[in-house]
């Protein structure tokens, strides 16, 4: 099969367009042919290497991926060959006490398709049986490979972490990015009052057209003074954090009293600081979010299928062009997600 795939860590160009063996399927597993994979700041960090983590080598990128299935594991009996699905990206054991009270993405052998175990960069790929979802119909294969792990995280920080309410104000970063066009959507959905960040004007407009109610451009410092201005002074009830360093003191002084910062990620930087006089003076609350369970998925399908929560494709390109797609990535060239698409 042709994938795209990295023998050393490094830039963009450490990435090949090659022929690769077909992968093999346990008994519980499922064989897909990719149609679309959609890229994630995961792929960009698990190329250029992790420390302390790691990553098989060669190996394939590909969390998002949405497809075709090939063929089905001898015990998997809810799914059959030519079905067309998504895959939930979340990998866990399934039997320990996390997994068996459906908090899967806190299992400790907690994996994700591309990460530490082949994804979708490729014509095929293995997956676990219990992760297949059915694909909505009314989606191309962009939208579907665009929607699974952004969706996710976006509904486990907001809704089951920040527990948004309607009427909260939530200040949702990076706009642009995949996470940040689905934030916008699900806190809107939650009833809130959405402030958007971004880099440029042609985003902040993007980001309007997507439903927030006001926009600041973050790369201006007084950007923290803007978002009290719009909340008469106030803060925001919550943050949805997860450019890291670069917006975090930023992000605490945006919170009103007893306000909730709901982080899931660090793209520009992890060694961000604290005044911890904020913290307790202020009596905030810090919320870390890792991915979600497959149920909290299905649950915000469902307003996929209704309309009311869409995916943002910037553009489509060639599985051949995935150097192409993480350059653009890495100069944050995109609103929304970028996606390899496979005829």
């Amino acid at each position: 099969m042709k994938a795209v795939v990295f023998q050393e860590h490094g830039g963009p160009e450490v990435l090949r367009y090659e022929e690769r063996p077909e992968p093999t399927i346990r008994a519980n597993e499922v064989l897909v042919e990719v149609r679309a994979c959609a890229l994630n700041h995961l792929d960009v960090w698990a190329r250029a290497g992790l420390p302390g983590i790691e990553i098989p080598l060669p190996h394939i990128l590909g969390n998002d991926i949405a497809g075709v299935v090939r063929e089905v594991g001898e015990v998997v009996d809810w799914v059959r060959p030519g079905e067309e699905v998504l895959l939930q990206p979340g990998v866990s054991c399934g039997h320990c006490r996390e997994c068996l009270r459906g908090a899967d993405n806190l299992c400790p052998q907690y994996d994700i398709l591309g990460y530490r175990r082949d994804g979708g960069y490729a014509e095929l790929v293995a997956a676990p049986g219990v992760n297949v979802v059915p694909k909505p119909k009314e989606l191309s294969w962009a939208e579907a490979a665009a929607l699974p792990l952004t969706l996710l995280t976006a509904w486990h920080m907001l809704v089951t972490r920040a527990n948004v309410q309607p009427g909260d104000d939530v200040l949702v970063h990076a706009a642009g990015s995949g996470v940040g066009s689905i934030g916008i959507q699900v806190a809107r959905l939650r009833g809130a009052r959405v402030i958007a960040t971004a880099s440029t004007e042609e985003k902040l407009e993007k980001a309007r057209a997507l439903g927030a109610h006001d926009v600041v451009n973050y790369t201006r410092e007084d950007w923290p003074k803007e978002v009290r201005r719009l909340t008469a002074r106030q803060g925001v009830d919550v943050v949805f954090e997860h450019t890291g360093a670069a917006t975090w003191p930023g992000s605490i002084m945006s919170l009103k009293r007893d306000g909730r910062l709901v982080t899931c990620g660090a793209t520009g930087g992890y060694d961000a600081h604290t005044d911890l006089r904020q913290i307790f003076y202020r009596h905030l609350n810090l919320l870390g979010s890792m991915m979600g369970s497959k149920a909290e998925l299905l649950d915000a399908l469902k307003f996929v299928g209704r309309g009311q929560i869409r995916a943002v494709v910037d553009r489509t390109l060639p599985l051949a062009e995935a150097r192409r797609a993480h350059e653009l990535m890495g100069d944050r060239a995109q609103f929304g997600k970028l996606v390899l698409e496979i005829p």
